[in-house]
């Protein structure tokens, strides 16, 4: 059984979002989603997420693609957590190319296109201007 992992905050689900999860997913046989902590996104983009980790966790458990969840509390257990799970690659979007390439010694360190035209960002963004 090949497991793929990947990490995200995925805040404001959007179809970026369950597309590249969905091409994780298809590169192995099991899917493990490391949601951002509440504490872990703060300290990243100096703002809480809108849904807090326990929604945002239950979200991504709900989908189809993915297996197994849980709470990332540090950026520098990502080694930790790729050992823990067992994983065979990291999957990763295609902004953050080559910085994950430190793992290349544990798992495969894979890099997909994001979704054009979408981002948690903008959504958020684009919200606030009519809310």
């Amino acid at each position: 059984m090949r497991t793929i992992i990947t990490f995200g905050t995925f805040d404001v689900l959007h179809i970026g979002h369950v597309k590249i999860l969905q091409r994780a997913r298809a590169q192995g046989d099991r899917l493990v989603v490391g949601i951002s902590s509440d504490a872990l996104n703060f300290s990243k983009k100096q703002r809480n997420p809108v849904y807090p980790e326990g929604e945002r966790r239950d979200i991504i458990a709900s989908l189809g693609c993915v297996d197994e969840v849980f709470i990332e509390e540090s950026l520098e257990l990502k080694g930790e957590y790729i050992k823990e799970f067992g994983a065979h690659a990291l999957v990763m979007g295609n902004d953050w190319e080559g910085r994950f390439d430190e793992f290349k010694s544990l798992c495969e360190v894979i890099y997909l296109p994001r979704t054009e035209g979408i981002s948690t960002t903008q959504l958020i963004a684009e919200i606030k201007k009519y809310g």
